[in-house]
């Protein structure tokens, strides 16, 4: 999903970066309050932040100027809420871009928006309406991880389908295009993902009950705490 150094028009990669801008410093608040608040959240955060950077960096060549790759943030979405998600993500972003040439500077805005902001909100969202259902836990956290990814997919559709539209068919022709040969790596990735998510969590329950719980993410007084922050 990352999109190449310059491969967007200038113009479409400035506005991806001003409409990116206003979540990330959101989240920069979110991050400060957690952690002035929670100070033991340190080790957590850098544990979705790592887990991210890692399948993050996992590419398969794909659409020509971008690539598929499991994306990581459904976990800190859920443990963390989308708002810290979107700055978790641009680090990792950011690093890949200087470190690894993946993705890139130019393009930065336009893959923060899909992979740390879209992608969390939704698989934050999908998790949410799960729970809300009944759904056991490390089944919404499937769904989740899964929906945080293939989201992410879709966003970067869009966006490589406005900047190059189709001759023919134009915007949803290439959408469709774009969406086609992402879909055939991306599915199987996104259902591994969420496995390979659920699996983290349940390591996450055994060795950090009490900070889940706090959270939210475990029934317990965290869940009303988390009810009342999704609220605002």
């Amino acid at each position: 999903m990352h999109i190449a150094e310059g491969y967007l028009p200038p113009a479409h990669a400035v506005a991806w970066g001003v409409a990116a801008t206003p979540f990330v410093v959101h989240g920069a608040r979110a991050l400060t309050r957690e952690v002035r608040s929670n100070p033991e959240s340190t080790l957590l955060l850098g544990a979705a932040g790592a887990f991210t950077f890692v399948l993050s960096a996992l590419k398969l060549p794909s659409v020509t100027g971008s690539c598929s790759h499991p994306t990581g943030t459904g976990l800190g979405a859920i443990l963390f809420r989308p708002p810290i998600m979107a700055v978790l993500g641009t680090i990792t972003l950011l690093f890949q871009a200087l470190l690894l040439a993946h993705g890139g500077l130019t393009t930065l805005g336009a893959n923060v928006f899909s992979m740390a902001i879209v992608g969390p909100w939704a698989g934050y969202g999908t998790y949410l309406l799960a729970r809300r259902f009944g759904t056991p836990l490390m089944v919404a956290v499937f769904f989740g991880a899964f929906v945080a990814d293939l989201s992410t997919y879709c966003v970067t559709s869009v966006q490589l389908a406005l900047a190059f539209p189709d001759p023919g068919s134009g915007i949803p022709g290439a959408l469709a295009k774009f969406g086609g040969i992402f879909a055939l790596t991306q599915i199987p990735l996104a259902v591994s993902e969420g496995l390979l998510t659920v699996l983290v969590m349940r390591l996450l329950t055994q060795s950090s009950k009490g900070e889940l719980t706090r959270l939210g993410v475990l029934a317990g007084r965290g869940t009303e705490r988390r009810e009342e922050a999704a609220a605002r």
